[in-house]
């Protein structure tokens, strides 16, 4: 195995890792292989923010090009489906099989949330009302629960917020489960009813939790710091996930390795390399990348890697917006060259370019790719034309590129 990498060899890993090493992409992308990409990912962050496409839908179309979102939607959203949700990185999609090594986490959660003098506690009784609702009922949405908790005859008026709350609470604590989603509209359930029972009654001990979600972040990620692996599912317990790199390191599965310029205050970084990963010695596509996508999540290691500053300017006022409210990092082989911002004015038939900026020394001449994967990024969402705002410093070369008319 390799005690040293370049930067340039690093970012190589972590692109064939993440499955963006591709130099083509498959014609008709399947079920097969968005639960491949599924596989590698081990997590997709779900987010609302629906300007040009949600959250969870970019990472597949980044890796895979232009799919079917309905397809993506039967297969993560379905009933009995071999997904679910749950506080994996934030609110993500996660394997239901995995739903046990989550018991720590739910635990967790209700100490935190659910003890002497909490909310949970003093609520009690509309608590136990929307077990009651969910064991009655089965899986339901919150404008259903909503009705009955404004219903008199079924008891007291309960107030639609602490009804919220109550389910919320017992999603984190494990209780409910999420039985897919309508639209974007949670369907809630007790646990029992969406996840398999083997699953429910084998808990993975918290120990040997971290340590497997350890080694998938590693094999997620190639080469990783220890920060970049606690990141990944968001372990704050940094000693523990020191513990689990020592042990997955004694069993041969992580090998320590130096990345050139990973470094702090003078002095390397530790990092360690996952066992099946690849250095390819050459990294070939262009891809859209989503503010939550794996590969730049973790902004620290976005900015290490790829010498990339990433901020989302969705809670900055307009006015003080450097490079739009959503940008979306765009990857050309394998480096980040650009960021576009953009808007999917569906009622038009338009994707908008709202603002486009060059990253620091890259030059222009990856314009006429980025705008054929805009081109299919508006193919992918159903929409005819392209229009480009006059914002940033691409914006020229790329309206010219895609024979675009402003906005």
């Amino acid at each position: 195995m390799r005690e040293t990498l370049s930067a340039a060899e690093a970012r190589r890993v972590t692109l064939a890792a993440q499955g963006l090493a591709r130099a083509e992409q498959p014609a008709t992308p399947g079920t097969r292989h968005l639960q491949s990409v599924m596989r590698r990912l081990g997590v997709v962050q779900i987010d609302s923010v629906n300007v040009f496409a949600r959250a969870h839908y970019v990472p597949f179309f980044s890796r895979l090009g232009p799919y079917d979102p309905a397809a993506l939607d039967r297969l993560v959203f379905g009933r009995r489906g071999p997904y679910v949700e749950y506080l994996a990185h934030e609110a993500s999609l996660i394997p239901i099989t995995d739903w046990g090594l989550w018991r720590f986490r739910m635990d967790a959660m209700r100490a935190s949330y659910g003890g002497d003098g909490s909310w949970f506690e003093n609520n009690a009784a509309t608590v136990e009302w929307v077990r009651g609702e969910l064991a009655a009922r089965g899986p339901v949405r919150p404008a259903e629960i909503e009705t009955d908790a404004h219903r008199s005859a079924k008891g007291p008026w309960w107030d639609w917020s602490a009804v919220k709350r109550a389910v919320e609470h017992l999603w984190l604590f494990g209780e409910v489960a999420i039985a897919g989603r309508r639209g974007f509209e949670r369907r809630y359930a007790l646990a029992a009813d969406v996840i398999p029972a083997a699953v429910l009654a084998n808990p993975v001990p918290r120990d040997d939790a971290v340590r497997e979600l350890v080694r998938r972040a590693a094999r997620s990620y190639g080469v990783a710091t220890a920060a970049d692996l606690a990141d990944y599912y968001r372990l704050r317990d940094r000693p523990a996930v020191q513990a689990a790199i020592d042990d997955l390191t004694d069993a041969g599965e992580l090998v320590p390795v130096r990345v050139a310029g990973w470094e702090r205050g003078g002095r390397p970084i530790p990092a360690w390399l996952h066992r099946e990963a690849r250095v390819p010695r050459r990294t070939d596509g262009v891809a859209l990348l989503s503010p939550f996508d794996p590969l730049v999540w973790y902004r620290e290691r976005a900015e290490r890697m790829f010498g990339f500053d990433y901020r989302i300017e969705i809670y900055t006022p307009a006015a003080k917006r450097r490079y739009g409210y959503y940008s979306l990092p765009v990857l050309v082989d394998d480096a980040i060259v650009a960021r576009v911002d953009l808007k999917a004015d569906r009622p038009a038939g338009v994707l908008r370019v709202q603002s486009a900026w060059w990253e620091p020394g890259c030059a222009s001449a990856t314009t006429e790719r980025i705008a054929a994967e805009l081109r299919a990024a508006a193919r992918w969402q159903g929409l005819d034309e392209i229009t480009v705002a006059g914002w940033g410093d691409a914006v020229d070369e790329l309206a010219l590129a895609l024979g675009s008319e402003r906005h």
